[in-house]
């Protein structure tokens, strides 16, 4: 391919000779047709000399933008020079000295002129292999393994594991309290004689007899140790943190709810409270035994339940029963299905023990008094200042009043 300069030159002589050419016919362009056949050449001539030039001045400019381009990314090839080269090293134009020469220069070598004979030995931990030797420079293809590895930028998603979904403490009424133990007054006695009497014959009398009842507010906490870059370095992880404390004491509180020993510092959970009736399933179907629950609360216990607490294993074999010819009891399974048993809201936990189901009248004869709400709080312990570290400490003040045991039943066996 010609050389820029080159075409040049052609373009020039062309436009010459077609200059001539015109000026050889005069005003009237009184010209021969081999004068015009001529013109016709120089200009198709002149046309693809045209082209030529402009497919390199094109490529002379996309070479430029990408000089400048290098330029911008990686600096002039001094500034390379400068960025390869370690501190210390000399420069290009200097001339390089040798494994030998920096020996001899060394102090331990220069050290040990005149002395007695000895062994020593000098390590250059900066070496470069090219330097080694005189006119030879080693190059080696950088691999994103080792070279430049590629910066991986978080997305700032926390994915968090798998938890139960606290649940129990919604079906019960709820308030706060500046009392340590919460004591209220329970009927224990309800003798009723009432009776129709004969004129002037002795009424007959009844009885009633209450006796005080107390539940202490206990405490659920935890603490988790951190480091002030874990709280720092990534901006959501404070909230984080503090959710998934929130939901570590809600677990908890769920299971002490639930089953209780009353043994201090436990709260008594409703399994575990006296006078709680109990209906076995025996050979009964399930949804009969939670029947027959209800019917002990509403009359014995003289109350109305308002939900139905089961392990998610023991809903499961209910909304799976079939009829004798295959036919789903609770919806089809293209259907959602009803979350009710005996129009009672379904409350599923793994915190309930397996194979018993609790039904009781949680409106009106439970509830819980919380002495304060969740607090957080930031400290050291012993040595955590001067280790850039800090304790997270949750924790909650709680109690559990259960009114009348005989508005709860169990379900057991089932």
């Amino acid at each position: 391919m010609k050389k820029k300069y080159e075409l040049q030159q052609e373009i020039d002589a062309k436009r010459e000779r077609l200059s001539n050419l015109f000026k050889a016919g005069g005003a009237d362009y009184d010209l021969t047709e081999d004068q015009v056949s001529e013109i016709r050449q120089a200009n198709d001539e002149l046309t693809d000399l045209g082209k030529q030039l402009d497919t390199i001045v094109a490529q002379e400019k996309d070479l430029g933008l990408i000089r400048e381009q290098q330029i911008k990314a990686f600096g002039t090839p001094q500034q390379q020079r400068e960025f390869e080269r370690p501190a210390g090293r000399v420069a290009k134009d200097e001339a390089p000295k040798s494994i030998a020469d920096r020996f001899v220069e060394h102090a331990a070598y220069t050290g040990s002129k005149g002395a007695p004979r000895r062994n020593f030995g000098i390590e250059f931990s900066d070496a470069d292999p090219k330097e080694m030797f005189y006119g030879h420079e080693q190059k080696t293809t950088m691999s994103t393994a080792a070279g430049y590895a590629p910066v991986n930028a978080r997305t700032g998603q926390v994915v968090l594991s798998a938890q139960r979904r606290p649940v129990v403490a919604d079906l019960i009424p709820q308030d706060t309290t500046t009392l340590t133990v919460i004591k209220y007054m329970e009927e224990t006695t309800f003798t009723n004689n009432a009776a129709t009497v004969a004129q002037s014959g002795t009424k007959p009398e009844s009885a009633l007899a209450f006796t005080e009842r107390s539940n202490t507010v206990e405490k659920i906490a935890t603490v988790l140790p951190v480091t002030d870059e874990q709280l720092n370095d990534v901006p959501s992880i404070r909230a984080v943190i503090d959710n998934r404390l929130r939901l570590m004491l809600l677990l908890q509180e769920e299971v002490q709810l639930i089953s209780g020993d009353g043994v201090t510092p436990n709260l008594l959970g409703f399994l575990n409270k006296p006078g709680i009736q109990t209906q076995a399933k025996g050979a009964d179907p399930t949804p009969d035994a939670v029947f027959k629950a209800m019917t002990k609360i509403r009359y014995t216990g003289f109350a109305d339940p308002t939900a139905a607490i089961f392990h998610p294993n023991d809903w499961q074999d209910i909304r799976l029963l079939r009829t004798a010819d295959g036919v789903y009891i609770w919806g089809s399974p293209a259907d959602a299905g009803p979350e009710r048993i005996w129009g009672l809201p379904i409350v599923q936990t793994t915190a309930m023990t397996e194979n018993t189901a609790l039904v009781g009248d949680f409106t009106m004869y439970s509830h819980i008094s919380r002495l304060m709400g969740v607090r957080i709080d930031v400290g050291w312990v012993n040595d955590q200042f001067v280790k850039n570290q800090q304790t997270i400490r949750i924790e909650e003040r709680l109690a559990l009043e259960i009114y009348r045991a005989a508005a709860f039943a169990t379900v057991t066996g089932i």
